[in-house]
């Protein structure tokens, strides 16, 4: 399992994923889902991934107010033991064009 999200790198492992959603889970609060939009999907007999739009609302950070949230979000599924399991998701909040000089570190 491999699990990236907008508030730090990458992490890869069950055991160093759950510690990444557990600690990205802490930044939002009193939130809901208002809608999610299918871009992508491709399946094969063992493999599989979905990229979407996630929309969503919630009190974010030390927020007091809910704000609207847009994260572009892919998942891949792999199948193990009879079952569909995730093995990466990857989650940012790039929903629409940016400029080149966005790409550059700081």
């Amino acid at each position: 399992m491999t699990i990236a999200n907008p508030f730090g790198p990458p992490a890869k492992g069950w055991i160093k994923a759950a510690e990444t959603m557990d600690r990205a889970a802490t930044n939002y609060r009193d939130g809901e889902v208002i809608g999610i939009e299918r871009i992508a999907e491709y399946a094969t007999a063992d493999l599989g991934y979905v990229m979407e739009i996630e929309r969503l609302q919630s009190k974010v950070g030390g927020g007091d107010k809910l704000v609207p949230i847009a994260l572009r979000v892919t998942t891949i599924f792999r199948q193990e033991d009879g079952a569909w399991r995730i093995v990466l998701r990857h989650a940012d909040p790039i929903t629409s064009a940016r400029p080149a000089e966005s790409v550059v570190g700081q």
